[in-house]
């Protein structure tokens, strides 16, 4: 899971009550109806080569966030660049492809089938002949068994972030030969295919010592089409070097250098010629474009986008350096920075941007634990009030990208489970969602206790961990409250359509101590209010109110480099709120404590974070929607469901599907599981992420590769006068957008 701009693990692939009936729930698409799943929005976009097209040698230098903290994907800290160097020197049973959808890996699976369903679910592996380990070992059936004995959860000194899926094993054996495993479930399941990808050697998974410490720092023994060769923290990279013992197509790059660089200076460090290949923000991919525009060209900064460029470029990186040398005038420092920008921009003519959309979604998260959000009427109103089309056009139609809003919370277009449920809840409604804040006492002009909130907040710290006070400012705290922005508070009726920190925004942050105001709402027709009730004169304008305590929500947002996205569709948010009467309070966090010290610990109202797509919901989304349970201490165990949002059914289905065996069996029950996700509201998903990668132009088979797992040993430089097909490169979009 991750919020645009900061990423969390990638172990994370990995609502109050719903009552029975009073919801509408749509028939999932029944036999020989056309397949919901549809096709992704948007493809690949890596510009395919031919191996025959790409040169022997080269190394290839790949942006990413950080150096890993461990090289083991089934520990706690684990990130996306663990799992990056585990597909490049680790078996993988099963890679996705171009749809999300799981696929036999050929290199290493020769076939995989369930046997045997009575009295227990066999599977048979039969591996690939030539698949070794680099110390000239046969993959096997010891590899298999040890990594199930690691994960299973029976032995706790082996320190492991998840066991989905192997605590449902009840022995691995060798089968008629050394090149078949037969897996024995002692429960079926159905998402068997999630299994041993990546697969560890015997040597890392046969003791605690060697999972939980040799296989952070080094992996001895690999088996992939590269080796690690190096990991350095102090020069931050990893070296991968091709493996001489890969029986498969044999890599066409020397090697690949993991580089540590942080977004914010992916563009300068492209320029400056120490990466080939990173995913960049929008404003990267704006300079980064720009430049392929003008290259060649006498002068590449031009017209109205540039001059911006520049501008936002010199505030960044014109003034620090040159600010302590007091006789260099303005002129002179913004001379030096056109300089530096225009040096920049042609080095980044050599670049293209190169775009897909990730396979994850963002969300607007709603907190039902406290607070006016804990009714389930206020989080359906909070969700009619939402043009979901609106806030995906924001983000992905300046891009180029299909702006298509997100129809489930547990799969992405494309992908098998893929169905638009999002009919559960209805799209966006302002006399809906006005009925229903009516229905739970929400009502417009109600008296609001303004002295007493007022000195409540004077109280109250800034967010984070700190625990300090919010610094004061009248831009951030209008009206005299401290540390706060509140949007609404000093609205004028009519001004729905003034926009409010597009350009980034510098409200401040907040405590993080939950808020639980109450607010209120006229009466209109809808599902919670008599039909033909009348909305009351002026409904349209003003907050509400209940209990003398206006009906404001916490909108806690990361306030990173990174996080300019967010903070627009927030903004937006904010806006669509407004018009039904809800009053919304800002609060900037730094984001490494955003997840920990707001989401994860419930401290928030609204949020927007994102959530990965898997190709096996019915494990891996479990944890993120499962209704929270009290633990044995008194405590709440809300696993990943950081809504605390959930109901029995939900989890029901969840349990059924991932023991039915019957795939379109187990894909309907997933899509019902969806459907009441949408209708409890605690989550409502926005958009597709957008996936933007600056490259080298003569690197291929690299760059978006949207839902398809990359395939290593293709990657490399063209040779000298070779050329992919016509539009090879282009991204194919599957809809409209």
């Amino acid at each position: 899971m991750s919020h645009d701009g900061v990423t969390l693990r990638a172990i994370m692939r990995s609502v109050a009550f719903l009552t029975a009936g009073a919801l509408a729930v749509p028939a999932v698409t029944g036999c020989g109806s056309e397949d919901p799943a549809g096709k992704p929005l948007a493809g690949q976009d890596i510009a395919p080569a031919a191996r025959a097209l790409v040169a022997d040698g080269g190394t290839l230098r790949w942006a990413v966030d950080a150096v890993p903290e461990t090289l083991n994907t089934f520990q706690a800290d684990a990130d996306a660049a663990t799992s990056r160097i585990a597909q490049a020197v680790l078996p993988s049973m099963y890679r996705l492809d171009g749809n999300g959808r799981p696929q036999r890996n050929p290199d290493y699976l020769e076939s995989a089938k369930v046997v045997e369903t009575e009295p227990k679910q066999v599977v048979l592996y039969k591996l690939n002949q030539q698949a070794v380990w680099s110390d000239g070992r046969e993959i096997g059936a010891a590899d298999f068994a040890a990594q199930w004995r690691a994960l299973s959860g029976k032995d706790t000194a082996y320190w492991t972030a998840r066991n989905a899926g192997y605590d449902r094993i009840e022995r691995i054996e060798r089968g008629a030969n050394d090149l078949e495993v037969r897996v024995t479930f002692q429960r079926p399941y159905a998402d068997w295919r999630s299994l041993f990808s990546p697969l560890y050697p015997k040597d890392v998974m046969g003791t605690p010592d060697s999972f939980n410490d040799s296989a952070r720092k080094k992996l001895k023994v690999t088996a992939g089409p590269f080796a690690v060769t190096k990991v350095d923290h102090k020069g931050d990279e990893v070296v991968l070097a091709r493996n001489p013992r890969w029986w498969g197509h044999p890599a066409k790059l020397s090697e690949i250098v993991l580089r540590a660089v942080p977004r914010e200076q992916r563009a300068e460090a492209l320029a400056a010629g120490r990466i080939d290949l990173a995913e960049i923000d929008p404003e990267a991919a704006g300079r980064v474009t720009l430049a392929d525009r003008a290259r060649g060209a006498a002068a590449p900064l031009q017209g109205p986008n540039a001059a911006a460029a520049l501008r936002s470029w010199a505030v960044a990186n014109g003034s620090d350096e040159e600010a302590a040398d007091e006789e260099i005038t303005a002129r002179e420092r913004r001379h030096r920075a056109i300089v530096r920008y225009e040096r920049q921009q042609r080095a980044l003519g050599g670049f293209e941007v190169r775009k897909s959309l990730e396979p994850a979604y963002t969300q607007l998260a709603l907190n039902g634990a406290d607070g006016p959000l804990a009714d389930e009427r206020v989080r359906r109103a909070v969700a009619r009030a939402l043009d979901r089309g609106e806030l995906a056009k924001t983000v992905l139609k300046p891009l180029g990208l299909p702006a298509v809003p997100v129809g489930s919370h547990l799969a992405l277009s494309g992908q098998a489970a893929y169905a638009d449920n999002s009919g559960a809840l209805g799209g966006q409604d302002t006399a809906e969602a006005r009925a229903l804040l009516a229905d739970a006492g929400w009502v417009l002009g109600g008296p609001v206790e303004e002295k007493k909130e007022k000195e409540k907040k004077k109280g109250e710290k800034a967010a984070g961990g700190e625990g300090k006070k919010a610094e004061k400012t009248e831009k951030d705290s209008p009206g005299g409250d401290e540390g706060t922005y509140i949007v609404g508070e000093d609205d004028k009726a009519g001004d729905e359509d003034k926009s409010e920190g597009e350009s980034g925004g510098t409200h401040l942050a907040q405590d993080g101590k939950q808020y639980a105001n109450k607010l209120k709402q006229g009466g209109a027709p809808g599902a919670y209010a008599p039909k033909g009730t009348a909305a009351p004169a002026g409904a349209a304008a003003g907050p509400l109110a209940k209990d003398g305590k206006p009906l404001t929500l916490r909108f806690v947002l990361p306030s990173g480099p990174g996080s300019r996205s967010l903070n627009t569709v927030a903004d937006r948010i904010t806006r669509m709120l407004r018009k039904v009467g809800i009053r919304t309070e800002i609060s900037k966090v730094k984001d490494e404590s955003y997840f920990k010290d707001h989401i994860a610990s419930g401290q928030y109202d609204l949020a927007l974070y994102s959530w990965p797509a898997s190709a096996f919901p019915a494990t891996d989304a479990r944890p993120i929607f499962a209704k929270p349970v009290p633990a044995a201490d008194g405590s709440l165990n809300v696993e990943q469901n950081y809504t605390r949002v959930g109901t029995d059914q939900v989890d029901q289905l969840f349990d059924q599907a991932v023991a039915t065996l019957d795939e379109g069996e187990s894909r309907g029950l997933i899509r019902k599981a969806d459907a009441r996700i949408w209708a409890a509201a605690g989550s409502i998903p926005l958009y597709q992420r957008p996936q933007l990668t600056a490259v080298r132009k003569d690197l291929v088979n690299a760059g978006a590769f949207g839902f398809r797992t990359p395939v290593y040993e293709d990657m490399g430089y063209l040779k000298k006068g070779a050329r992919p097909a016509p539009g090879a490169s282009a991204s194919a979009s599957a809809s409209g957008g």
